[in-house]
This record gives structure tokens, C-alpha cells and sequence, in this order.
């Protein structure tokens, strides 16, 4: 599968959450011990749109922000990267996300949303029709988009309205458990998009999460991500999630790279055929925003035409990168830089 070859305003538009990103400057401090942060803008959507524009491509961002000096900093932000910020929506009375992360590589990632009364979430249908959705080659949700109304229903439409329109939809399925009143709830809103998506991308704890209905299955551990393990055969999952409808689930695997899963045309029961992509070892900084330089990557490599080895290779480098960085968004890397540090690494 590859994005369609057409002439489009954007490469890619990405919808949901973004937020300022408070990430600690002491690194290997326990959070109590913390003395100082550094500002940074994040969001999943939003890095995955930020790494977009510094490979090359086009990129816009459908969110909110709140009528607030958060917005502020966000929207100045990204108006300095090149994206392009005429569909980001200011909602007077509600905030602008925010997030605080504590650093004590190599595995303990504390991190704490502040969500509430928050921006991104009151996205609505006429937000999206304000969209040029039919002119872009790739249209990005994530499961954060579907956890509350009324951005579920926008997402939803968003969603019908691209592939309606001959765009490809892409899915992070993005899990973060604090964000849904129920873990159940988040498999069933994950399933029901499906149909819609061509594309899948997700951790093998996301895969699961989003198959499993089993309530004592679905064992996630709120307290922070790096502990987070569902139980369940992953390979059934992710045959369950291709029957649904997506030609394709990309599985990101952290140090050991990445998978990816193409759905057969036929033999709709059988297994996927599965590529496995290596990835590049380097030293561990900070693994918030990895995974979303990856999907930046593997987008790009999508977009120019690339077979899915060398787009997933790409995506792992430009994970492999952002690891050992602080931050997000700020610290995506440039087509210039992955290609620098792909050459140092052995190639695609």
C-alpha cells in the first residue's frame, strides 16, 4: 500500500491532541526531586506532523488550543516550523493541554497529563468540514482523538470524509489509559474506526489493548508507560485487526526496530505477511516522541513512493534519533540529519 500519487496542498494532515510538553531538566532525578523543565510543544498528532515538515513533506495540523498564552506558545511554534496552522481552532473557555515528564533513563518515564477542560477535545464535525481534507495525500487520527466526545464523532467524520475524498487514513492508536473512563471503552472506539483506516500503527501493548474485550486481559498500568504490558498472543491480534479492514499495521518494536503486517487480498484467515525491519541501537535518553518520529518516517517513506522495508528503516532511524534526544516535537529530525546518521549507521 502507498499513498496515491496526486496533486494535493498537503502531504499530510494530522488530527488531535497537542500540548505544551514540561519535560525535566534533571535527568535521572526522581520526579519528587525535580528542579527545573524545559518548555516544549508535544502531542502526538502534533510531533508526527512536526517530523513531517522537517523530512520535507507538507504538512497541517487540525487541533485546538485554548484562547490562552499556552496556545500561544504552541501556535508560534509551529508557525516557525512551516506547518501550517489555519485549521488550528481557538476554543475560548477550555485550556490548552499540557504535560510533565520526569527522565530516568534507561526505563522509569513518569509522566502526567493535564487534561481536563481540555481544547483538543472539543474538536467538532464543523471543525473538520472548515478542513480541506480532499486535499491532502494522508489524513492521520489517533486513538486520543476517539477517547471522549465530541472529538470522537469528529474523528469519526474526518476519517469518512478523507478516504471518501481518496486520501489515505492513518491510525496511531496513541493509548494512553488515563485518558478513558474505562479500558474496555478504548478497545471498542479502536474497533469501530477500523473500517475507516487503511493504515495502523502501534506498540505491541497498543495492538493488544485494542483487541482484546476481556476486561481482566486488559491490564494496563496507569502509572506510567514504560510498564505497560497486556496480556494475550499478539499474533492473533493482529490478524483480528487486519480482518477489520486496515492492508496494513505497522508494529513499532523499540531497539529491536519494527514489524510490518500487510493483510492478504485473499485468505482473509490466514496469516499476514509479516516484514521485519531491524532497528539502530544508540543510548537511551528519553523514549516520549520515538515512536511518533518513526510514524513521521514511515509516512514520508510512504509518501515518496518507498517499499515498506526501507520506509519502516527510515522510521527506525528517525526513532533511533529522537531516543536520545529530550524532547519531542523540538527535537525532530531533519531529512539532512536521518540521512547523516543512516550513512554512520550501515544504510537503509
Amino acid at each position: 500500500m502507498k499513498a496515491e500519487q496526486r496533486q494535493s496542498a498537503y502531504d499530510l494532515i494530522a488530527m488531535g491532541r497537542s500540548s505544551l510538553d514540561l519535560y525535566s531538566n534533571d535527568i535521572g532525578a526522581p520526579f519528587e526531586e525535580i528542579k527545573s523543565f524545559a518548555a516544549y510543544v508535544g502531542g502526538c498528532p502534533t510531533n508526527i506532523c512536526v517530523g513531517a515538515r522537517r523530512l520535507g513533506l507538507r504538512s497541517a495540523l487540525l487541533t485546538a488550543v485554548g484562547d490562552d498564552q499556552v496556545g500561544n506558545f504552541i501556535l508560534h511554534f509551529l508557525k516557525r516550523e512551516g506547518v501550517e496552522t489555519r485549521y488550528i481552532v481557538r476554543k475560548p473557555g477550555y485550556r490548552s493541554s499540557a504535560v510533565v515528564l520526569g527522565i530516568q533513563p534507561p526505563d522509569r518515564f513518569p509522566l502526567t497529563y493535564y487534561r481536563d477542560h481540555c481544547a483538543d477535545v472539543e474538536l467538532t464535525i464543523d471543525d473538520v468540514l472548515a478542513t480541506p481534507l480532499g486535499e491532502c495525500r494522508v489524513l492521520l487520527i489517533t486513538g486520543t482523538g476517539l477517547s471522549k466526545e465530541p472529538s470522537r464523532s469528529a474523528t469519526i467524520f474526518a476519517a469518512e470524509l478523507a478516504r471518501e475524498q481518496g486520501a489515505m487514513v492513518a491510525l496511531d492508536i496513541d493509548y494512553r489509559p488515563d485518558q478513558w473512563h474505562d479500558q474496555r471503552a478504548f478497545g471498542v472506539a479502536i474497533r469501530s474506526a477500523l473500517p475507516l483506516v487503511d493504515l495502523v500503527i502501534g506498540t505491541e501493548d497498543e495492538i493488544k489493548a485494542a483487541m482484546l474485550r476481556d476486561p481482566e486481559q486488559v491490564q494496563v498500568a496507569h502509572s506510567q508507560i514504560s510498564d505497560a504490558r497486556v496480556s494475550g498472543d499478539i499474533e492473533h491480534a493482529i490478524r483480528e485487526l487486519l480482518r477489520r479492514g486496515p492492508q496494513a499495521l505497522v508494529e513499532k518494536r523499540g531497539a529491536r526496530g519494527s514489524r510490518v503486517h500487510l493483510a492478504r487480498s485473499t485468505e482473509r484467515e490466514a496469516p499476514p505477511d509479516c516484514l521485519e525491519v531491524p532497528g539502530f541501537p544508540v543510548a537511551v535518553q528519553n523514549i516520549l516522541g520515538a515512536g511518533d518520529a518513526f510514524a513521521a518516517g514511515l509516512l514520508y517513506g510512504l509518501l515518496m513512493g518507498w517499499d515498506w522495508y526501507l520506509a519502516a528503516r527510515l522510521g527506525n532511524a528517525c526513532g533511533a534519533i529522537l531516543v536520545t534526544r529530550h524532547g519531542c516535537a523540538d527535537f525532530m529530525p531533519t531529512y539532512s540529519e536521518v540521512m547523516a546518521f543512516v550513512e554512520e549507521h550501515g544504510g537503509l
